[in-house]
């Protein structure tokens, strides 16, 4: 079994000096590509595990190659976005990217954020009818939370909400995301009522719902489950 493979997209030589040994030292194989078209061809002929996807490249934006990508492949995708770009994070999360991470970045960091999009990609095949989010277990088929044992009593839209965010484990997903899923696309654009119920939902399924682990807000972008 080969190790991971991971294939950083980025025009900076610096990016790649430093991603290169970070990547190793972690057990993962990385390789290296500069420009969208060589990104796009590399995914085709070495069949990285996951990609790391710069949005400022010389030949196309990064958006491009990931809507080109999203037409044949399913590889796990996190990208590297410039700080206060919102709407380009969320664009980006539109397309089929599984995460982002602003740049600078840790390497501690991005290694979780890989970490999680590999574990949600292999969840995602296999469809687990029994998901976790901490201590909270969600029974898909049952239509069952409980914590410990305990069971949670929600609401219809409350457990499909839920089961949403657990499915997406490990990535950001956008307010649009979920509302056209868990509610249909005539409420898209309906952020004020996803607040009420992530905020029904935290009051069940928190400890403290002051300061949530289980369902953790990306501010101006959606929502993430915590580990």
């Amino acid at each position: 079994m080969h190790p991971v493979r991971v294939l950083v997209v980025d025009d900076e030589p610096a990016i790649h000096r430093f991603m290169g040994p970070a990547l190793a030292a972690n057990g993962y194989e990385s390789l290296r590509a500069e420009t969208g078209t060589e990104a796009l061809a590399m995914v085709v002929n070495r069949r990285p595990d996951i990609v790391v996807l710069d949005l400022g490249l010389p030949d196309m934006d990064g958006k491009e190659v990931l809507r080109r990508l999203r037409e044949w492949s399913d590889v796990p995708v996190v990208v590297l976005s410039a700080r206060d770009r919102e709407a380009e994070k969320i664009e980006a999360l539109d397309l089929g990217a599984d995460d982002f991470v602003n740049k600078p970045f840790g390497i501690g960091e991005l290694m979780a954020r890989l970490r999680a999009a590999l574990r949600h990609r292999m969840q995602e095949k296999g469809e687990t009818p029994v998901l976790r989010i901490g201590d909270v277990e969600i029974d898909i088929p049952r239509h069952r939370v409980a914590r410990a044992g305990e069971e949670i009593k929600l609401t219809p839209k409350e457990f499909d909400l839920i089961a949403f965010l657990a499915r997406h484990a490990g990535k950001v997903v956008t307010h649009r995301q979920i509302l056209k899923e868990v509610w249909g696309p005539a409420h898209e654009h309906d952020t004020q009522y996803l607040r009420v119920y992530v905020g029904q939902l935290r009051a069940k399924l928190e400890l403290d719902p002051a300061n949530p682990t289980l369902v953790i807000t990306e501010p101006g972008v959606g929502y993430r489950t915590g580990e």
